[in-house]
Parts: structure tokens; sequence; C-alpha cells
């Protein structure tokens, strides 16, 4: 074999699939596939089986966030799975760059790994494509109904496609609130946020710190900020009592009707006419979450899943309060992380295993200690608040960390609305708030022609 090459955007060495390779590896963990190529190299690039050919074990391929923090805690818990489950070994890869669309090429390749992560507009999408197992006969069979009953109603549910498959079950739970500068605030005389706001306070506390703060002559400071995606923009659109898509018919697009044009309207007149909320053209590009770190932006719509970046590094005092109320509802947004497993896998009950050890109460406080990530379980969330303030005694003291979980504990939350077709509806729906929204280029009256297209793309499966 002459030079070697990593694996292609398919997720291809040498002809084999990123499973193969793991297991072909014979480690648990990160593998390093340069080690791979030169193992490969050495034995002519043809595959072959791992070293102990007499082990009957059964191999799965796990595959989950790519981020720093998350690998070395994978190891150390996947050293307690095997533990008590030595007929498995599990091989832990990262998820690949592009993963929406990776995703998709593997599983239709049959490559995929066996259990995964996914979330947001594009696991529905892996779901639709019939790519996803459905996890309905192993929580009947395996799940106590006092396990289920933690989590929260709004987030379990996402994870169902218009069939009635139930796809996922919960990783953790992320929700959305409201973080603020308390030095900022304190200077402009601004009162801070609790959970009695609503819109207009919102609105009316951005107008109040929205300002030139280095007094050069142009704004530098801006109320807020928010990400032009598909659930933060639908919270609000919730909120207004509207909907993105027909709550009785996935088929159906609900973002022209009134409710979910006047939320729109709320959004792009604080961007393009009051000038309160910034744009990513006015922060040059930065993240909501950046704009916010660096004393760009006073509040920001953000998920507890920020907690431990914004405790970290902000310079200033922060606080969180619960999401401002809309003017028809008070919504807040649940994430739908979730554990899926592949269609395509050769071992479902050893799958179904290793998912049972992801959701479960260890699993839950190892993602909480490592990156303070919110428990799906009720009744973990006391453990999460606990193990924050202990890392954090004086930034995080006065902090309404229980804030994120209010949504889960009293049953307003709301998770993403998806589309029977999911993936022309988010593309199409993205272009036009770009367009709107992000570059201020086209009028509101765009969201109608979207709305067209996306209902002219939905048809039944």
């Amino acid at each position: 074999m002459n030079s070697p090459h990593m694996y292609n955007q398919s997720g291809h060495l040498y002809g084999l699939s990123r499973r193969q390779i793991l297991k072909l590896a014979g480690v648990a963990g990160t593998v390093d596939l340069l080690g791979v190529v030169a193992l490969l190299a050495g034995c002519g690039g043809n595959g072959g089986a791992p070293a102990d050919q007499g082990q009957e074990q059964v191999q799965l391929v796990y595959q989950d966030w790519r981020t720093a923090w998350f690998s070395p805690m994978v190891e150390e818990m996947m050293e307690k799975f095997h533990e008590t489950h030595p007929n498995i070994r599990v091989f832990f890869t990262p998820d690949p760059r592009g993963l929406a669309d990776i995703m998709l090429e593997q599983m239709k390749a049959g490559t995929a790994p066996d259990v995964f992560q996914g979330c947001c507009a594009y696991f529905p999408i892996w779901a639709q494509e019939g790519f996803t197992l459905d996890l309905r006969p192993f929580i009947e069979r395996d799940l106590d109904g006092s396990i289920t009953a933690e989590w929260d109603p709004a987030q379990y549910a996402s994870f169902l496609t218009s069939g009635g498959q139930r796809y996922a079950v919960p990783k953790y739970h992320g929700a959305l609130a409201l973080y603020y500068n308390k030095d900022l605030f304190d200077e402009y005389g601004v009162a801070y946020p609790d959970g009695s706001w609503d819109h207009d306070d919102y609105l009316s506390a951005m107008r109040q710190l929205t300002q030139d703060h280095d007094g050069d002559g142009s704004t530098d400071l801006w109320g807020s900020m928010i990400d032009v995606s598909w659930d933060r923009i639908q919270v609000h659109v919730n909120g207004w009592g509207g909907h993105l898509v027909d709550p009785d018919d996935p088929t159906v697009c609900g973002m022209a009707e009134p409710e979910a044009m006047e939320a729109l309207e709320w959004i792009r007149a604080r961007i393009w006419d009051d000038g309160v909320m910034a744009s990513s053209l006015d922060v040059q590009g930065q993240g909501t979450r950046d704009a916010f770190m660096g004393g760009r932006l006073a509040m920001v719509e953000d998920g507890s899943w920020a907690l431990k970046d914004i405790l970290a590094n902000a310079d200033f005092r922060v606080g969180v309060a619960a999401f401002p109320s809309g003017p028809v509802r008070r919504v807040t947004l649940a994430t739908t992380d979730g554990f899926g497993i592949f269609a395509g896998t050769e071992h479902p009950e050893e799958a179904w295993e290793l998912v049972k050890f992801l959701i479960s109460e260890d699993f839950g406080r190892a993602m909480a200690r490592a990156n303070f990530l919110q428990p799906a379980r009720e009744t973990l969330v006391d453990e999460w608040v606990t193990i924050i303030r202990d890392e954090f005694p004086e930034k995080a003291a006065e902090v309404d960390i229980r804030a994120f979980a209010d949504g889960h504990i009293n049953g307003y939350s709301v998770t993403a609305e998806v589309f029977v077709n999911m993936k022309d509806a988010r593309r199409i729906a993205l272009d036009a708030w770009d367009r709107i929204l992000t570059l201020g280029q086209s009028p509101l009256e765009d969201i109608r022609t979207a709305c067209d297209q996306i209902q002219q793309a939905q048809t039944p499966r």
C-alpha cells in the first residue's frame, strides 16, 4: 500500500467503515486514526479481525460529541460499563464534522455507529429516512414507569415520528433562559429580570441597555441577541400562540399564520427598526454567547448548556432569569438531545444495554460534573445545582440556576416542531430567516413564499 489517507466524508478508510476501523484498533476511547492507518498499512490494508480471534464479545461503536471534555468522561464511564457488561466491548468515536449530512451518508451505506446522539432539526430527519431503531418495545419491556416520569413530557414526546416510532430517549435536558450582565444593569439603573417578565419588560430593558458604551458615537452595546435558528425562532412564535408546524398535521406550515407572523415581526423590528437586538453583522459574526461574554450584549437568550463556559469566562457578575413570557403563553425551549440506535445494527439488544447505561443516573451525574449539563431526570436537578455552586462558590452564589429547570418542573417546555419532510423545510426556513432577520434584505412577507415552498415539499410518508 502506498501513502496512507484519513477516512473520507463517508466514514471510510481503505474500504473499511469507521466501525471496522475502531474494532480493528482494539481499544476503547477516542481512537488515534493515524495509528490505525499505520496498523492497516502494516497488514496490507485489507482489514482483518482483532488480534484476539477467540474473543466472543459483542463489539459496538458508540458515537457522541467531539468536544474536549466529553471523550475523557466517556472513557471513564465506559470502563464502568465494561465491568458490568463483560460480554460487550464499546468503541467510542467522536461525531464527524458535518454530522447531520455525514451521518445520513453513513446510514445509507450501512456503516453508521450502533449507538449515537442527535438533536435538533436533524435528528428527526434520520428517523424520517428510516435509519433509527424503534425503541418502544425495549422501553416497554425494561424501563420502569418511574424513570420515564422523571423526563420532561415535552422532551420525551419529541422523540416520536408522525408514524409513532420512538427513535430516541433523552440524553440531557438543555433549557433556554435569559442570561444577563448584572454590572451593566447596575451601571444603567435597570432592574434585574425575574420570573414575572414578559416580552414588554424584555423590550423595555433592551431599549435602556442599548448604548454607545465607549462613547465613540456608535452603538457598541446591545440589549440582547437571538440565534437565528429553528428552535430559537420557534420559542418566540410559540409565546405568541403560533406554530411553525401545525400541531395537528405535520405536513402543514404554520409560520405564515397571524400569530407566527407577529412574533417574527417582533424579532425583525428589534433588530432592524429599534436596533436593540444585535444581528451577527453588528458583532462581526461572533456567536451570541461570545458576544455576551465579551460585554457586547447586556442579555442573551441561551441555555443551561452554556453555564460552565459563561461562569468560567465572563469577567462580570452573571444573572439568570426564566425566559420572558410571550403575549399569549409562557414557554421555554427544551432541547431534543437524545440517544438513538442505528436501524442497521447487528446487535440491537446489546446496543439497548448501552443506551440504558447512557440514560442512567450515574451517566447523568458524570455529564453534570464534567460540563454542568442539566440532567434529563428531574430528581437529579438539586444535585446538579450543588455541583455548579461547589465549583463556582462566588460566581454562582446568586445565580438562579433552577430557572433552567422551571419549564420542566412546571410543565411549560416546548421542543422543536417537526415537519414530515424536515430536511427541505429547515433549509427553506433558514434561508428566508437569514435574508429577513440576519441580513435585512427581504421583507417579512417573504415568509409567506417560504411557507408555500415548505408546504409543497411535504409528502406524507
